[in-house]
C-alpha cells in the first residue's frame, strides 16, 4: 500500500479539511454584494412594497366582517385552499391571518427564486464564464465561492425578514401584531435559505447555469405543488413534505408557531453541507452529471438559425407553458364562485364595473387574463434578450464569423420569442377556459377565454420589439425592457383596483387590447400594435447590424 493510498481521506473529510478551504470568503462576499448593489435592493424593495401594499389593500377591501366572511366561504374549498394555504387560517380571519393565508406561500416562491438566482449567479455562472478559475488561481480557497454566495443569500433573506417585520409591525393587522410580523418576516428568510441550499446542490450537478437554475426552480415548483395538493385534499402529510408547507404552518398572526422554522434551518444546513461535499467530487467548470453524447449527425433543423434558436429556448418555453396552464387552471377553478366571493367588496366591484361585461364571470376573467398575459410577457423579454447573453458570453462571435448574417441570427431568437409568447397565451387561455367552463357550467368559455388570451399577442410582440430595440442600439441598457411587463402589471391589474387614471394604462401596450370577453372585439388597435411591433423589431435589427459586438 502506497503512502498516498494510506493517507487518502473521504470526500466528506476533504470538504472541510481546514480553514484554508474558505480563504478569501470575506473578500468575495463584499465583492458579490457590490456586484448586486442594484439587483438585491430591487428584489427587496419589490417584495417589501408588494407585501405592504397588499396588506393595506386587505384593510381597505375587507374592512367589514361581512366581506371577510364572504372570502372565508369562498376559500373554504379545495380550489381555494390550493391557491392559498391551510384551512386553519380561516378560523379567525383577521387582516394578519388573511395576509399569512393568501400571501405567505406565494411570496415564499419569489423569495426562493431570489435565493436560487443569487447562488447560481455567484457560483455556476462564474465557472461557466471561466472567471472562477481565474479567481481561484490566486489565494482563494476551493469553497470560498460557494460560501460567499451562501452568505450573500443569508444577508439578503435576513434583510428581507427585518424589512417585512418592521413594515408589518407598524400596521395594525391583528392583536399582538409585533410577534406575528416578526414571524412572518423570518418565515420568508427560512424558506429562502432552504432553496439557497437546494441551489448549492444543483450547481454541482450540471455544468450550465440555466440547468442549475432550472433544477432548483423545479424543486420550488414541486414544493408548491405538494403544499397545494396537501391543503386541497386535507392531507397534511403532503404539505409537511414541503418547506413552503412548513413556513405556512408557523401560522403568523394566528398561533405564532416558531418551531417549524427550525426544520427549515436544519434542511438548509444539510443542503448547503451536501453542496460543499459534492463540490469535491468534480473539477472546476464541470458538473457531476456527464453531458449526454450527442447524435453523430446534427438534426436538419440545427443547420438553420431558427432551428438552433428553438433548441436553445425549448426547455424554458416548455416550463412556462406548463406553468401558465396550471396558473390559468387555478384561476379558472374559482371562476364560477367569483360572484359570491367578490359581491361584498365594493372596490373590486367598482373595478369590475369599469371593465364591463354582462356577468361577474366575464369581468373577473378579463381581469385575470391580464395577469396571465403579463406573465407570458416575462418569457418574451427573457427570450428576446437571449441574443445579448450569447453575445456577452462570446458565443455569438464564432457564428457571425461564418456566412450567417446578424439579422438572421438575432431575428431567429426574436421570432422564437414572439411565436413562443403567443403559444404561452394559448396555453394560459386553455387552462383558464377548461377549468372555468367546468366551474361556471358554461362550455362556451373554453373558446372565448382562449381567444381572449390570444388577443394579447400583439401586446407581447410590442414588448419583444422594445427588447429588440434596446439590444440593437443600447445593449447595456437592454435590462430596461423589464419595465414593460412591470408597468403593465401595475396599470393593468392594480390600476382598476386603485383607480389609476386611464391615461396611465394607455402608456402600456396591454392597455390598448380589448378586454375580452367582457368588452367587444376591436381589430384596429390590434392591427396598430402589430405594425408597431414589426417596426420596433426591424429598428432593433438595423441597430444590431451597425454596432460592434460587445463581450464581457
Amino acid at each position: 500500500m502506497s503512502a498516498a493510498t494510506a493517507t487518502r481521506t473521504p470526500a466528506a473529510a476533504r470538504a472541510f479539511a481546514g480553514p484554508e478551504a474558505l480563504v478569501g470568503t470575506g473578500a468575495l462576499v463584499r465583492f458579490n454584494l457590490r456586484r448586486d448593489r442594484v439587483r438585491l435592493p430591487a428584489w427587496l424593495l419589490a417584495l417589501l412594497v408588494g407585501t405592504l401594499s397588499t396588506a393595506d389593500k386587505f384593510r381597505t377591501l375587507y374592512a367589514g366582517p361581512e366581506a371577510r366572511a364572504s372570502v372565508v366561504t369562498t376559500l373554504d374549498s379545495p380550489a381555494g385552499l390550493a391557491m392559498t394555504g391551510p384551512r386553519h387560517y380561516l378560523d379567525d380571519y383577521t387582516f394578519g391571518s388573511m395576509l399569512g393565508h393568501q400571501m405567505l406561500g406565494f411570496v415564499a416562491v419569489l423569495v426562493g427564486l431570489m435565493s436560487v438566482l443569487v447562488i447560481t449567479r455567484h457560483t455556476r455562472a462564474e465557472e461557466e464564464t471561466n472567471r472562477a478559475e481565474l479567481v481561484r488561481s490566486t489565494v482563494v480557497g476551493r469553497h470560498a465561492h460557494l460560501a460567499a454566495a451562501l452568505w450573500v443569500a443569508v444577508i439578503a433573506d435576513l434583510a428581507l425578514a427585518l424589512l417585512l417585520a418592521a413594515g408589518l409591525g407598524a400596521m395594525d393587522l391583528a392583536p399582538g401584531g409585533a410577534g406575528g410580523a416578526l414571524l412572518y418576516g423570518l418565515a420568508h428568510a427560512a424558506v429562502g435559505l432552504v432553496f439557497a441550499g437546494v441551489a448549492a446542490i444543483t450547481t454541482q450537478v450540471t455544468a450550465h447555469t440555466r440547468g442549475a437554475s432550472g433544477m432548483a426552480l423545479a424543486v420550488i415548483g414541486l414544493a408548491y405543488a405538494l403544499r397545494a395538493a396537501g391543503d386541497a385534499g386535507g392531507d397534511d402529510t403532503l404539505s409537511w413534505l414541503s418547506p413552503i408547507g412548513w413556513v405556512q404552518r408557523t401560522y403568523p398572526y394566528v398561533d405564532n408557531r416558531w418551531w417549524p422554522l427550525l426544520l427549515c434551518v436544519a434542511l438548509a444546513a444539510l443542503c448547503a453541507g451536501t453542496g460543499f461535499v459534492l463540490s469535491t467530487r468534480r473539477d472546476v467548470g464541470a458538473g457531476l452529471r456527464a453531458g449526454r453524447p450527442g447524435s453523430p449527425t446534427a438534426s436538419g433543423a440545427l443547420l438553420h438559425p431558427l432551428g438552433c434558436a428553438l433548441r436553445l429556448h425549448r426547455s424554458v418555453l416548455a416550463g412556462f407553458a406548463a406553468g401558465l396552464f396550471v396558473m390559468g387552471a387555478m384561476y379558472g377553478s374559482i371562476l364560477g364562485e367569483a360572484g359570491d366571493m367578490l359581491k361584498n367588496i365594493d372596490q373590486v366591484q367598482d373595478a369590475l364595473r369599469r371593465i364591463g361585461g354582462t356577468s361577474t364571470v366575464e369581468s373577473f376573467a378579463s381581469m385575470i387574463i391580464v395577469i396571465l398575459a403579463v406573465v407570458a410577457s416575462v418569457y418574451v423579454v427573457m427570450a428576446s434578450l437571449r441574443p445579448r447573453a450569447e453575445e456577452s458570453a462570446g458565443r455569438a462571435e464564432p457564428l457571425l464569423a461564418t456566412g450567417l448574417s446578424r439579422a438572421r441570427w438575432a431575428g431567429s431568437h426574436i421570432a422564437v420569442a414572439l411565436a413562443g409568447g403567443t403559444a404561452l397565451l394559448g396555453s394560459a387561455g386553455l387552462g383558464i377556459g377548461v377549468l372555468g367552463a367546468a366551474s361556471a357550467g358554461d362550455p362556451g368559455l373554453v373558446l372565448s377565454l382562449t381567444g381572449a388570451a390570444l388577443a394579447y399577442a400583439p401586446a407581447l410582440w410590442v414588448t419583444g420589439g422594445v427588447a429588440a430595440v434596446l439590444f440593437g442600439w443600447l445593449p447595456r441598457a437592454a435590462p430596461a425592457a423589464w419595465a414593460v411587463p412591470v408597468y403593465a402589471f401595475v396599470t393593468g391589474y392594480l390600476g382598476p383596483l386603485l383607480r389609476f387614471p386611464d391615461r396611465m394604462n394607455d402608456l402600456s401596450p396591454f392597455g390598448h387590447v380589448p378586454q375580452l370577453p367582457a368588452a367587444p372585439m376591436e381589430w384596429t388597435p390590434l392591427a396598430v400594435l402589430t405594425l408597431v411591433a414589426a417596426a420596433l423589431v426591424l429598428l432593433g435589427l438595423a441597430g444590431f447590424r451597425q454596432r460592434d459586438l460587445r463581450t464581457t
